[in-house]
């Protein structure tokens, strides 16, 4: 039925969209309604949208809740925040169900002003991304082929749901351009600038918590995923292992809302660990991560951080596909693990379909696995 109805009102929209200007686009807008490790991701096609159009007015709309991860990037001309339905994750009011298409309306009368020649729309099933650039009268509206985008779209890529979502956004970007760029792990890098002042912070944190000589190792255990968590207490064996080696010191993160999760893990170690909880904003972590020789985690958009910071570091895959969310980075400094049970990934974060007492796709990776990874080679030293 929503299939239905979105086709209708693309045919009704479309004869109030504008017509494309002859030529390269001068006004670029860029939709990605996601979160912190997404908008990350998204980092590389910035950059190949503004090395290919140097001149281009480049705008972008995100979620309030992700803004500080493109802001002040040179990539990005404006950048706007849209508190875009369905990616809150402060579920506790019951939503109007009118609201999402009242917003849309508003947005779209304001976005109509702007005078968009393009739109590229940086989630593959983002169809109320796709729906706004329509209604907003922007004739080149590109983006995946998935059932519900498509229809709103002028042009919709094939969609291969097992590539990598910074390529998919590289593929976007080059359908506008017409300039593909060499996408293999890493190139172009992720991008994300800590201010002076939030470096100045954790070097200052670094004199006041580590001798000198004292090497860091980060954990990060928690995520936005409940089936994407990994037992406290291996992560307290890990710890151990790591801090036991000479000159490492151990450091225990989290967001609001995890202080029970590291809690847990520093109270089954046996050395003591360091622990930042809620503590610091997103640049103030970066910044840390910068510092450290090794940050292990979870599939989390703290990991995406720490790859865009240069750390080495080693993720734990369960439910999601590592080939699609994976670090974009060098493999051999930033280590995916997975059990590779014939279930996973199953792309559920909330619930394991199976039933199991505890994601079994997570609790089938050792800690003796993880171990050997992160002392392995170079993995707690830089290059």
């Amino acid at each position: 039925m929503k299939l239905i109805f979105l086709r209708l009102l693309a045919l009704l929209a479309r004869p109030w969209t504008r017509r494309a200007n002859p030529g390269l686009p001068r006004r670029v807008l860029v939709i990605k309604p996601d979160h912190l490790g997404d908008l990350l991701l998204a980092t590389p096609a910035l950059q190949a949208l503004r090395t290919a159009l140097p001149e281009a007015h480049i705008g972008a709309l995100v979620g309030p809740w992700s803004r500080r991860m493109w802001q002040g990037l040179p990539e990005v001309d404006t950048l706007g925040e849209l508190p875009f339905p369905g990616f809150e994750r402060d579920t506790a009011r019951r939503p109007n169900p009118l609201q999402p298409y009242l917003m849309l309306l508003r947005y779209a009368a304001l976005l109509r002003r702007e005078g968009y020649d393009a739109a590229l729309i940086l989630r593959d099933d983002h169809w109320w991304g796709a729906l706004l650039a329509l209604l907003a009268g922007i004739p080149r509206r590109i983006g995946h082929a998935c059932p519900l985008c498509a229809p709103l779209l002028s042009e919709a890529l094939p969609f291969e749901g097992h590539k990598h979502v910074t390529r998919q956004s590289l593929d976007v970007v080059a359908r506008l351009t017409g300039v593909t760029l060499p996408a293999y792990p890493g190139t172009p890098p992720l991008r994300f600038a800590p201010t002076p002042a939030e470096r100045a912070w954790a070097d200052a944190w670094i004199a006041a918590h580590l001798a000198p000589t004292e090497r860091l190792a980060i954990i990060h255990p928690g995520s936005g995923g409940v089936t994407k968590l990994w037992p406290a207490e291996r992560w307290a064996v890990v710890g151990d292992t790591l801090a036991a080696r000479p000159g490492a010191r151990v450091l225990l993160t989290g967001g609001p809302g995890e202080e029970g999760l590291v809690r847990q893990v520093a109270s089954a170690m046996r050395h003591q660990p360091l622990e930042l909880v809620g503590a610091t904003r997103i640049g103030e972590l970066a910044a840390l991560f910068a510092r450290a020789d090794l940050v292990l985690g979870v599939d989390s958009g703290p990991l995406h951080l720490a790859v865009s910071q240069g750390a080495p570091t080693v993720h734990l895959f369960g439910p999601t596909d590592p080939g699609r969310f994976g670090p974009w980075g060098d493999p051999g400094r930033h280590r995916v693990l997975r059990a590779g049970l014939v279930c996973s990934p199953c792309h559920s974060i909330n619930r394991c379909p199976r039933g199991t007492t505890g994601p079994e796709c997570m609790h089938a990776i050792s800690a003796e696995m993880v171990v050997v990874t992160a002392c392995q080679g170079r993995a707690m030293a830089r290059p």
